[in-house]
């Protein structure tokens, strides 16, 4: 114990004597003189300049809009660098915006979209938008998990943020910017009474102090009144992130904080309740619990940042070492800690039946309180060889070692006596690397590993491996690619450990295994995608009907085939996602046998590049089968055996309008309830779909 501890310390005191390269890097890059050479006709920003399409570089003012640049003051107009960053390549510089999300353990980032397109723009439920939607409890807000059961979050760290996967901000998918201007985006959804309002407010601000230096602010505030009685949710996501992408030297840093503050009301009691004549105001039909919240609140800290040597000597015509062999060197470190608290009253618990919701009453006979904490930081090292351009068939191999120290808090048997939390401490010693390469445009492939060779889930490991084949057609890609994974992983600390009022649990469960393998064959200028994938599970933990943790003994199979068509008849759009899954053990892995989304509009101009419209219709449909059973205590989904959902279309009418900059949405939800006859409007056990509603949203983006 004593070496381990003598091994932490040095570790986290090399972590923090890295940190300290941010400042000088900075500082010396800021203080590299500009060579006259980048103004020769070989800089790739020189006609830019001179047509003054870069807000960066000097331009006319007021004063001397026609002066020529020679005989201005150069007091007053400095030139600035263009951004040289590694990541970007030529036609990416050239973009008046672009952003992207950083890889927190290697010296890699990944390119997004800026979203300010009418496509999808009516789908404003995030875990909406991707593949063919979720099954959701009700609530924006609220919990929800993948109809693809291949999807289903499966978090090794907070469990209890597993139905909440689709809202909150992590630093893999917080997105940066550089931006020539300031770019703000604001937008706002609003549907129901004011008594019953579901709101969402969504805030963008990006800005770059220089070409290479850029902050943003991401807030997103969603929530809802509730249609149905104590029902309602408030989210709260904020990240605060900056960013430095110089030529050699590159920093990623940010702050995140989560928050969900849930009405848990359990469900109906009588399912029919839904069409009964009796309770045509949904308020007054009976739900299981009536002063049950859930809060679950997460802050986190971190940083990555690399620097870069070329192992060739640089020219001042390169703007970017990314076409020399260099090795770069780099660390990150991350701090999360989360919470979790429950309440609820046995008096409001009890159904019409005299009933009980939860059959045990562990602490308080009367009132529950369940409060528990997770906290982790994080810490790695890593190395990234260059051996020749980053785009070549080898283009970048890396390396990397990394610390994780968990601490757990949460009530137990043994401490009534001092009313404080037991806490247990626990660490993980890990390595990793991976490589990357294409050629040219017609192959790109990577490759990952990951091993825990000490500590807490010592023997865990983790594999993946992809490969994408272009092949071109008149100019036309097409796309092969395939996909492997496979892990070997221990059981999360809380299907272990957990003790609260009503579930308690200590379970020895053995370490799991999935093997997925994915194949897909894609088409854009056709608008086809189309794709098949195999999962392979060994010793699976799920919650069984009881809502707690079991493990499967021996392997269970998943299996499914996936198809995406965008089919345009000039203003006519045809929009399909539809899956086809089966599992080899629906008691353990439970999917539909088919899910489907379709999204059927007409596009058409108004006024000619001022104001577009789309009329359409977007729905969602599940085959019969048992779907998923949430429990509001634990926050987790589980599978159920007492009765089939799905086998129900919900249908949604809308008008999509861009007005400029502006995106404006008019939305009719659930447009078809009440209008087949059927009461099985569900998609989770006893939680009933949406209510129609008629929602307006608007987004408008800023760009000065």
């Amino acid at each position: 114990m004593k070496r381990k501890s003598i091994y932490t310390r040095c570790f986290y005191l090399a972590a923090m004597v890295i940190m300290l390269w941010g400042p000088l890097a900075v500082r010396v890059s800021a203080q590299r003189p500009v060579g006259p050479s980048r103004q020769n006709a070989s800089d790739p920003y020189r006609d830019m300049r001179q047509l003054g399409g870069n807000p960066f570089e000097t331009g006319a003012d007021e004063e001397g809009e026609n002066e020529p640049a020679a005989r201005r003051d150069s007091t007053k107009h400095k030139p600035r660098k263009p951004l040289e960053s590694y990541f970007f390549d030529d036609s990416l510089r050239l973009q008046p915006n672009f952003a992207w999300t950083v890889d927190m353990f290697r010296n890699r980032i990944r390119l997004e979209t800026i979203d300010t397109m009418m496509m999808h723009a009516q789908i404003d439920y995030p875990y909406m938008r991707s593949d063919v939607g979720d099954a959701m409890i009700g609530p924006l807000g609220a919990g929800t998990i993948p109809l693809n059961a291949a999807r289903h979050p499966h978090y090794r760290d907070w469990e209890f943020a597993e139905a909440f996967y689709s809202y909150g901000f992590e630093p893999e998918n917080t997105p940066f910017y550089n931006v020539k201007r300031p770019f703000t985006q604001l937008s706002y959804f609003s549907a129901g009474q004011k008594q019953r309002a579901e709101e969402s407010l969504w805030v963008t601000h990006a800005q770059n102090i220089s070409p290479s230096t850029g902050f943003n602010v991401n807030y997103r505030n969603r929530g809802t009144r509730g249609i149905y009685a104590h029902q309602g949710s408030k989210d709260k996501n904020l990240s605060l992130a900056f960013n430095h992408t110089g030529k050699r030297y590159s920093l990623h840093a940010g702050y995140i904080y989560n928050a969900a503050f849930i009405k848990e009301n359990g469900g109906l009691v009588n399912d029919a309740d839904l069409t009964d004549p009796e309770f045509e105001i949904p308020q007054n039909i009976p739900m299981r619990l009536a002063d049950a919240y859930n809060l679950l609140k997460n802050n986190r800290y971190y940083m990555v940042q690399s620097i870069g040597f070329p192992l060739r000597r640089l020219s001042e015509d390169d703007l970017s070492i990314a076409g020399k062999s260099s090795v770069f060197f780099g660390n990150s470190i991350e701090y999360s800690r989360y919470f979790k608290k429950y309440t609820d009253t046995r008096a409001q618990t009890i159904d019409p039946d005299g009933h009980s919701y939860y059959a045990n009453w562990n602490i308080n006979p009367t009132v529950t309180s369940d409060s528990l904490f997770e906290s982790r930081f994080s810490a790695r090292l890593f190395m990234q060889l260059q051996p020749w351009e980053r785009e070549s068939i080898v283009g970048v191999i890396d390396g990397g070692v990394g610390l994780d120290n968990h601490l757990y808090g949460q009530f137990r048997p043994g401490n009534y006596l001092t009313g404080s939390a037991g806490k247990e401490s626990k660490q993980s010693w890990y390595i990793y690397g991976s490589a990357q390469g294409r050629f040219r445009r017609y192959l790109l492939w990577d490759a990952w590993a990951k091993y825990i060779y000490a500590g807490y889930r010592s023997g865990d490991v983790d594999l993946r491996a992809n490969l994408s084949m272009n092949a071109y057609v008149q100019g036309h890609p097409i796309t092969l690619k395939g996909r492997f994974v496979q892990e070997l992983s221990s059981p999360g600390y809380w299907s272990s450990n957990y003790f609260s009022n009503h579930f308690a649990w200590s379970n020895a469960f053995a370490r799991e295994s999935q093997t997925r393998l994915e194949a897909s064959l894609g088409m854009p200028h056709l608008g086809l995608e189309a794709g098949v994938f195999q999962t392979l599970y060994l010793d699976k933990i799920y919650y069984g009907p009881d809502a707690r943790p079991q493990q499967n003994s021996g392997s269970i199979s998943l299996s499914g085939i996936y198809l995406e068509e965008n089919i345009p008849l000039g203003g006519l759009h045809l929009n399909h996602r539809m899956l086809l899954q089966t599992s080899s053990d629906n008691n353990v892995v439970t999917a539909p046998l088919a899910a489907a989304y379709l999204s059927y509009f007409y596009e058409f101009n108004i006024v000619k590049d001022v104001l577009r419209l789309q009329i359409g219709l977007d729905g969602w449909y599940t085959t019969s089968y048992y779907g998923l059973g949430y429990n509001p205590a634990t926050a987790t989904f589980y599978n159920q055996r007492e009765k089939k959902l799905g086998d129900f279309p919900m249908v949604d009418a809308f008008i999509n309008a861009k007005w400029k900059r502006m995106r404006i949405i008019l939305k009719m939800t659930h447009l078809n309830q009440g209008l087949l006859g059927s009461d099985n409007t569900f998609a989770v056990l006893h939680y009933p779909l949406n209510a129609r509603v008629l929602k307006l949203g608007i987004s408008w983006g800023f760009y000065d």
